[in-house]
């Protein structure tokens, strides 16, 4: 029996242009990197002035428009997602390409993208075409950006 320890199936995976990647939040725990401070820096600088000023855990109230539930949800996540990524200058073409995919993934909840599928949506939103071949280069490789890796099936 080896000492050596086994790899990750995570570096078995050799991504494709299909493989659907999303933000892995265990990595950011596990590389002891504060997620938050990230999602802080994607703010529009009005929200993240006034959201410095709550508690790390502030919950609001969310009230489901289809269902009419209302739910306690995370106010970072909400702010983000339903002000600051409304914004045009959220993703733009100046936007560098792993912080557009990080945030394309946050405006899908972070369900699962293929490369094809990120790049369809950065060019819906700001007309900007990248090449999925690249953008597989840029967040499928050995470097892991933002936490950004393959889903494991």
């Amino acid at each position: 029996m080896s000492d050596r320890p086994a790899p990750s199936l995570q570096r078995l995976i050799k991504p494709t242009l299909d493989t659907p990647f999303h933000i892995d939040l265990d990595w950011w725990k596990r590389k002891g990197q504060d997620l938050r401070a990230y999602l802080i820096s994607h703010l529009c600088p009005e929200h993240r002035e006034r959201l410095l000023a709550y508690p790390e855990d502030m919950e609001i109230d969310c009230v489901d428009p289809e269902t009419a539930e209302v739910r306690r949800v995370d106010g970072l996540w909400h702010i983000l997602l339903q002000h600051c990524s409304r914004r045009s200058d959220f993703i733009t073409s100046q936007t560098p390409l792993t912080d557009a995919v990080f945030r394309l993934l946050l405006l899908n909840s972070n369900q699962p993208m293929t490369p094809r599928q990120i790049a369809q949506a950065l060019q819906k939103r700001t007309g900007r075409w990248e090449d999925p071949q690249k953008i597989l280069q840029t967040i499928g490789g050995r470097v892991v950006h933002q936490g950004i890796r393959p889903v494991l099936e």
